[in-house]
């Protein structure tokens, strides 16, 4: 019996501590800070993109590349590529979030020739002459469906 006792004593004095230890708890936690007065509110959602989204974003990227390649082969319209996007930015870049994704295109374009590219080659004179290609069959393409 003498087990049995000492589980009752046990647990009797857990019980008789737990309520001890959770005022502790509760004063050891710092006082719940006030509510703020009115949480900021979240920005208005983009509107959605036009159909011809993709396209434009593709069309972006296309001219980053060749703003790159371009200007590493010394062609003469090397800064029409940088000029055409900036024009691109001002006609569809309604919000900044829009912008902001047509920057990346062209800046993603841009990279991606320029890890691979360090000198002008017969390899990055024909990538060039391919996306030149590519970009106005794509811009085409755009003007025909969704031109005015």
């Amino acid at each position: 019996m003498t087990r049995a006792r000492a589980f009752l004593a046990a647990a009797t004095a857990l019980l008789l501590l737990a309520p001890m230890a959770t005022q502790a708890q509760q004063r050891a936690q710092p006082p719940a800070a006030k509510p703020a007065e009115k949480p900021p509110e979240p920005p208005a959602p983009e509107p959605p993109g036009p159909p011809y989204e993709p396209q434009l974003l593709q069309l972006a990227e296309i001219m980053g590349s060749l703003a790159y390649l371009r200007t590493l082969c010394g062609g003469k319209e090397a800064q029409d590529w940088r000029n055409r996007m900036a024009a691109l930015v001002e006609a569809e870049g309604r919000t900044p979030q829009r912008r902001d994704r047509l920057t990346a295109a062209f800046n993603r374009g841009f990279k991606a020739y320029s890890l691979t590219h360090r000198v002008c080659t017969e390899v990055s004179q024909e990538a060039s002459t391919r996306l030149a290609t590519e970009g106005e069959a794509l811009s085409r393409a755009l003007a025909g469906r969704y031109g005015g």
